[in-house]
C-alpha cells in the first residue's frame, strides 16, 4: 500500500473511532461507506479508491435504495 493510501485509510479509521459513534451509523449500503472506502483505497490505490469512495458517498441519500454494493475487483491488464 502506498503512503498516500495508508494515510487515507488511517484517516477513515480515525473517523470510524471518533465521529461515527457521535453521528450514528446510518449508511444505506452494505458494507458501510467507510468500510467501502477503506477497501477501495487498499484495493485500487489512493487515487482510484478515493474516486470510487466519493461516488459511493454521493449515492448515499434518502432517495437511493441502497443495498449490497461491493468494491469492484481490479481489472486484469
Amino acid at each position: 500500500m502506498s503512503p498516500a493510501a495508508y494515510m487515507l485509510s488511517g484517516a477513515i479509521r480515525v473517523y470510524e473511532l471518533t465521529l461515527r459513534p457521535v453521528i450514528g451509523a446510518n449508511c444505506r449500503f452494505y458494507p458501510s461507506c467507510s468500510a467501502y472506502a477503506r477497501e477501495a483505497i487498499c484495493t485500487h490505490g489512493a487515487g482510484r479508491g478515493s474516486l470510487l469512495a466519493g461516488r459511493r458517498i454521493l449515492r448515499c441519500h434518502p432517495w437511493h435504495p441502497g443495498g449490497f454494493d461491493p468494491v469492484p475487483p481490479l481489472k486484469d491488464s
